[in-house]
């Protein structure tokens, strides 16, 4: 078992969670009851990577923050480090190919819930902030929920855009998936086997978890 590489993939996974579970929920928000026209094409373009190929958005990734780039230059001199080839770009690069798996299931959560109970909220004087906080989050919560465990999931299997944008690098960018393929390329049966055991334990605990967490919202409700 790669120790160091399961801790990065679980430090990469919480940042990445941090980062867009709040980001999320104002998305989410936002576009379940905004109208507009170009609202298409936004969908679209934060739904790009459930279809993209990760080695694409890898490559895109690549050359924007590269260090021949400004945005790549603007990124050094700032942090004083370059992006690529850092946790800092898998960081980025994790939280741009997990948007549709935050986003989507908070979206569906908050369209579903009738405007006339927004409404019947703020005729009872609340404000907006109390609203949200005693109606719209308890009644979009098992999409948030979802949209969690989706993002942690699929965080710890991300491979193609982690290893575009940063390598294989122990300790500092090699994960849990890119440490199983170096296994099986060393033809280490035992240990891709021990880690993706470990990986698949995760992931099915994440989600079983979010089952019952649903369920039991469902009862008590």
């Amino acid at each position: 078992m790669d120790w160091a590489a399961l801790g990065l993939s679980l430090k990469l996974a919480a940042w990445t969670l941090a980062i867009l579970m709040p980001l999320g929920v104002v998305v989410g928000r936002w576009l379940a009851w905004r109208r507009f026209a170009a609202k298409p094409l936004l969908e679209a373009a934060l739904a790009l990577p459930l279809v993209l190929p990760p080695t694409v958005l890898g490559y895109y990734l690549l050359v924007a923050l590269g260090g021949a780039t400004p945005l790549g230059q603007a990124y050094e001199r700032l942090t004083g480090h370059p992006a690529v080839f850092t946790f800092d770009g898998l960081l980025i690069a994790s939280v741009l190919f997990n948007l549709p798996f935050a986003i989507q299931p908070m979206q569906r959560a908050f369209e579903a819930i009738p405007r006339e109970v927004r409404l019947a909220a703020y005729c009872c004087g609340m404000t907006p902030l109390q609203a949200f906080g005693r109606i719209e989050f308890p009644l979009a919560w098992p999409g948030i929920l979802s949209a969690a465990v989706l993002t942690f999931a699929h965080t710890l299997g991300e491979f193609g855009v982690v290893l575009m944008v940063g390598g294989a690098i122990p300790g500092e960018t090699k994960t849990i998936a890119i440490a199983i393929y170096d296994r099986v390329q060393a033809f280490d049966s035992a240990g891709a086997g021990v880690m993706s055991l470990a990986l698949l334990a995760l992931s099915m605990g994440a989600i079983t978890v979010s089952y019952f967490a649903t369920r039991r919202i469902g009862h008590d409700g």
